[in-house]
């Protein structure tokens, strides 16, 4: 395994006498053997039940050519290896879903209307897309790995219509009305400042601490994308970090100082903005925060910075929603400059002025923008 942290608690990893790497559990006097190859699907199921207590049922490899057995190929593959802690875990999840509908199909004989059927499945385009997405960087695979498949139908299937704009972010007057349910000092208000203000995600939250405090800095290593956010405390972060004890570890704690889990966190604060009746999300503070940056004029770099993410893309487009909110007030508050007391040229008035034009003349030649000095609207 590598220098990162065992993503399984209590298992090590044997070498038996035939020079076989095995998998054992240890934990509370409770030992097993775990089967399968080290992170994949048969391997977390028997990992699953080891922790409660229960020994993993005999079973058979997958059959090859199935989804079954492309989903082990790429568990083993150094592309997966490769990816962070946290996505590592959340594509399990997803790829063990994939498992329980389709799991016995033979991914070479897939078509278009095979993963839209699969798609359905699932409630919510958003849940519907991330099947499609999964889908194709199974087949893409095969297709690199030479399996058999020279076509991705996954690429062609249709995507569902998302909301463009994702999780809900939070408005300044759902903040504020967060603030007033939720008074200083209390734990809502510290975890609002810190995903508002630093821009964390729950699993970079639940881990944050005094260790990242130096001066008037706050500084982490986001765990998705593993690049390192060091920002200014923000005065509304720094009026609640003076309510916390310098003796205590973690920020966010829970049961006499545990330590929470991202989703446990993300959980525990839904039920705070349920309570303030703001349907926000930890995710959708963080968004909010992104789009006080864009708003105030900050670039895609500064926005990058802000959010700990690898490229410009996710602050081009908080950057291009507040450019069009700018450009509407610099172009509306132009009509503000203009004479609006001349009156507006009509064909009846038109005819008043110029009088040797006949009525019919007139409508041929049309409303004049007159007000903006542009071409008639209708030329003749």
């Amino acid at each position: 395994m590598s220098g990162r942290r065992n993503p399984f608690p209590g298992v090590t990893r044997v070498v038996d006498r035939h020079g076989k790497v095995r998998w054992r559990y240890r934990r509370k006097g409770f030992s097993c053997y775990l089967p399968g190859e080290y992170a994949s699907a048969e391997f977390r199921a028997a990992y699953e039940r080891a922790q409660d207590g229960a020994r993993p049922p005999v079973t058979k490899a997958p059959q090859s050519g199935t989804q079954h057995w492309l989903v082990e190929q790429y568990l083993r593959s150094a592309k997966y290896r490769d990816r962070s802690e946290v996505s590592r875990r959340v594509l399990r999840k997803e790829l063990d879903w994939l498992l329980d509908q389709a799991g016995q199909l033979p991914f070479a004989c897939l078509e278009i209307r095979h993963i839209e059927a699969i798609m359905d499945r699932k409630e919510g385009p958003a849940a519907a897309n991330k099947v499609r997405k999964n889908l194709s960087l199974l087949l893409n695979f095969a297709i690199r790995r030479g399996y058999g498949v020279t076509f991705n139908p996954a690429r062609y299937a249709e995507k569902r219509k998302e909301n463009p704009d994702g999780f809900h972010v939070w408005t300044e007057a759902e903040i504020a009305r967060f603030k007033r349910h939720h008074a200083a000092g209390t734990k809502a208000r510290l975890a609002l400042a810190i995903f508002l203000c630093t821009g964390a995600s729950r699993q970079d939250a639940a881990a944050m601490g005094w260790r990242n405090v130096a001066g008037a800095r706050i500084s982490y290593r986001r765990g998705k994308t593993g690049v390192e956010a060091n920002l200014p405390i923000l005065p509304d972060l720094a009026e609640e970090l003076a309510y916390v004890s310098p003796d205590q570890a973690l920020f966010l704690t829970h049961s006499g100082g545990k330590p929470y889990k991202p989703e446990t966190l993300g959980n525990w604060f839904r039920d705070q903005c349920n309570a303030a009746a703001v349907k926000g999300s930890a995710h959708g503070l963080r968004k909010a925060g992104a789009t006080r940056l864009a708003e105030a004029g900050g670039t895609p770099d500064e926005i990058r910075a802000f959010l700990a993410h690898a490229t410009n893309k996710e602050g081009q487009t908080y950057t291009k929603k507040a450019d069009r909110a700018r450009l509407a007030d610099s172009g509306l508050a132009k009509l503000g400059s203009l004479d609006h007391s001349e009156e507006c040229p009509t064909p009846q008035n038109r005819l008043d002025k110029i009088g040797k034009k006949s009525n019919e003349t007139n409508v041929q030649a049309g409303f004049v923008a007159a007000r903006r000095g542009i071409e008639p609207l209708f030329p003749g």
